[in-house]
C-alpha cells in the first residue's frame, strides 16, 4: 500500500512534467494538442491525486520517503493544487482559443503546475528546494506571456528578484540544516526536531534555519513590502492570476507549514511571520476597499489574505493556516475567473450612512460573541489567538447587517435577531472548520512552539483595532462629506502608500526584447 500511494503521488507532477517539455517553437505549431494534452494531463493528475488521497485516508498512515513524504498535509495540498490546476488548464483551452501564442501557454502552464505538485510532494529538501526554484522560473515565463506590455514586465521583473532573494534564503537554510542535522529527508529534520523540542534546546544554527526559512516564505508570497508584482500582474492573461493561487504565492506558507517542526523552535522566527503578516494584512485589506478595478481589488485582498495566512503561522497556528490556504485557493481562483461576470454585473452605488451609536455597540459585541463561542468550544483566545483573531475579523464583516437591525425603525425587533443569530452561527462554524482542522492536519504538525514573549497578544489585539477601525472608516466614507482628513487617507491608500511608485521608479527601464 505504501507503494501505491508513493507512485500514485508521483505520478501527479510526472504526467504534467510530459506536455510541459514540448518545444515552444513546436508547441505554438500544433495548440490543438497542447490544449488537449495539457488538458488531460491535468485532469489525470487531479484524479490521481484524489486516489492518493482516498488511500492514505483508509490505511490512515502517512508515507515518509527520501523522494515522496504524504501526510495529511501534502494529501490536501496535492488535491488542492491538482483540482484548481485542471479548472485554469480547461479555462485556458477556451479563453486563449485562437491567440498564436496558445500552445506555448499552454507549456509553461503545464511546467508550472508540474513544479508546484513535486514541491507538495517533496520528501526532501533538495527536491523541495529544486522544484521551489522551477515553480518561479516557469511562472515568469507565464508573466511575460505577453512580453510586449511594459506592465508585465516590470511585474516580472520585481517577481524575479523577489523570487531569487527568497531562493537564496532557502539554499542557505538547507545548507545549515544539512551541517546541523545530517540529513535533509524531511521525515528524519521533523524527527529531530521534536526530539530537540523535547529537550528545550534552541541553538544559534536552529534559529538561522528558522528565520531563513521564514525571509523565503514572507518574499514567496508577496509580503509587503515585496508585494508589489502581485497587484501589477493584470498584464498577464486571467488563468494566470487564478494559477497564483494554485500552491504558487501560497507556497511561502506551505514552506513554513511543512516544516513547521523547525520553524516552531524559533521564537524569533515565528514573530517576524506575526509582525510581518500583520503589518501585510492591515494595509493589504486598506488599500484593497479603496480600489476601483475589480481585478486589481481582488488582487490587494490577495495581499491581505496571505499576511493573515504568514500571521497565523507567527502565532503557531500552523492547522488554522493550512485551512486558510485551501478556502483562500478555492474562493479566490473562481473568484479572477469568473472576474469578467462580475464587471459586467457590476452597478456601483453609494450605500447610507449609519450612526455611530449603533456601529460601535455592533462592532463590541460581534468581538464579545467571538470570544465566548470560541471559549465554549475549547478554544479560548488565549490558546487559539490565530482562530479568533481572523474569527473576529469575519464576524466584523457582518457589523453594517446588524448596525442596520439596530438603526431600524420599531418592528424590526426579528430582523435584529436574525442577524444576530446569523452572526453566532458564522462564530460557530468558523470554529468548528478550526477544530476539524486541527483534527486532520495535527498528527503532521508540532504540537507547540518555543515559548514567546508579549508580542503575540499585544499584536492580536492592534490587528483586531485596526480591523474595526477600518470597518468605521469604511462607513464614514459612505458620508457625503467625509472630510478632508478622510479624503486625503483615501488618496495614499488608493496609492498603496506609494510603496510600489518608488519601486517602479528605481526598476523601469527600457527593454527593447520585452523580456528579462
Amino acid at each position: 500500500m505504501t507503494t501505491l500511494v508513493t507512485t500514485l503521488a508521483a505520478l501527479c507532477p510526472l504526467l504534467l512534467l510530459l506536455p510541459g517539455l514540448v518545444p515552444a517553437a513546436v508547441a505554438d505549431r500544433a495548440p490543438g494538442r497542447m490544449r488537449s494534452g495539457v488538458t488531460a494531463a491535468a485532469a489525470a493528475a487531479a484524479a490521481l491525486a484524489a486516489a492518493a488521497a482516498i488511500v492514505l485516508a483508509v490505511t490512515g498512515r502517512a508515507v515518509p520517503g527520501a523522494l515522496v513524504h504524504f501526510d495529511s498535509v501534502s494529501a490536501t495540498m496535492l488535491v488542492l493544487v491538482s483540482a484548481i490546476g485542471a479548472v485554469v488548464a480547461d479555462y485556458s483551452r477556451r479563453y486563449l482559443d485562437g491567440d498564436p501564442g496558445q500552445g506555448r501557454f499552454m507549456k509553461w502552464l503545464a511546467l508550472t503546475l508540474a513544479s508546484v505538485l513535486a514541491l507538495v510532494v517533496a520528501g526532501n529538501l533538495l527536491l523541495l528546494a529544486f522544484a521551489w526554484v522551477a515553480t518561479s522560473l516557469c511562472l515568469h515565463r507565464l508573466l511575460l506571456f505577453y512580453g510586449e506590455r511594459p506592465g508585465a514586465v516590470l511585474a516580472a521583473r520585481k517577481k524575479f528578484i523577489a523570487a531569487r532573494a527568497g531562493d537564496a534564503a532557502l539554499i542557505a537554510a538547507i545548507a545549515i540544516a544539512w551541517v546541523v542535522f545530517g540529513t535533509l529527508e524531511i521525515a528524519g529534520l521533523k524527527a529531530s526536531a521534536a526530539e530537540l523540542a523535547g529537550r528545550g534546546e534552541w541553538s544559534f544554527s536552529i534559529h538561522a534555519i528558522a528565520l531563513l526559512l521564514a525571509f523565503a516564505a514572507i518574499l514567496k508570497s508577496a509580503q509587503f513590502p515585496a508585494h508589489g508584482w502581485l497587484v501589477e500582474v493584470m498584464e498577464t492573461p486571467t488563468p494566470v492570476s487564478a494559477l497564483l493561487h494554485a500552491g504558487i504565492v501560497n507556497a511561502g506558507g506551505y514552506l513554513i507549514v511543512r516544516l513547521a517542526d523547525l520553524v516552531a523552535l524559533s521564537a524569533g522566527a515565528l514573530d517576524l511571520l506575526l509582525v510581518v503578516g500583520a503589518a501585510t494584512a492591515v494595509i493589504g485589506a486598506a488599500v484593497m476597499l479603496t480600489q476601483t478595478s475589480v481585478k486589481v481589488s481582488l488582487a490587494w485582498s490577495t495581499v491581505a489574505q496571505m499576511g493573515f495566512m504568514v500571521m497565523q503561522l507567527g502565532l503557531g497556528a500552523f492547522a488554522a493556516a493550512l485551512l486558510h490556504i485551501i478556502a483562500h485557493a478555492l474562493y479566490k481562483a473562481n473568484a479572477f475567473l469568473s472576474s469578467g461576470g462580475v464587471v459586467a454585473a457590476r452597478r456601483p452605488g453609494r450605500l447610507p450612512p449609519l450612526p455611530k451609536r449603533v456601529l460601535l455597540p455592533a462592532l463590541a459585541g460581534s468581538v464579545a460573541m467571538v470570544l465566548a463561542v470560541g471559549a465554549a468550544l475549547g478554544m479560548p483566545a488565549g490558546e487559539a489567538l490565530g482562530p479568533t483573531v481572523l474569527g473576529c475579523v469575519l464576524v466584523m464583516a457582518l457589523v453594517p447587517t446588524l448596525a442596520t437591525g439596530a438603526a431600524a425603525a420599531r418592528g424590526s425587533t426579528a430582523f435584529a435577531l436574525r442577524a444576530w443569530a446569523m452572526a453566532g452561527m458564522v462564530a460557530l462554524l468558523w470554529f468548528g472548520l478550526q477544530s476539524g482542522a486541527s483534527l486532520l492536519f495535527g498528527p503532521a504538525l508540532p504540537g507547540g512552539t518555543a515559548p514567546r514573549f508579549v508580542l503575540a497578544p499585544v499584536l492580536s489585539v492592534l490587528v483586531v483595532l485596526a480591523f474595526a477601525a477600518l470597518l468605521v472608516l469604511n462607513v464614514a466614507r459612505r458620508s457625503a462629506t467625509p472630510g478632508r482628513l478622510l479624503g486625503a487617507l483615501y488618496v495614499h491608500l488608493v496609492n498603496g502608500f506609494y510603496v510600489n511608485a518608488a519601486l517602479n521608479a528605481r526598476l523601469a527601464r527600457p527593454s527593447s526584447k520585452g523580456v528579462d
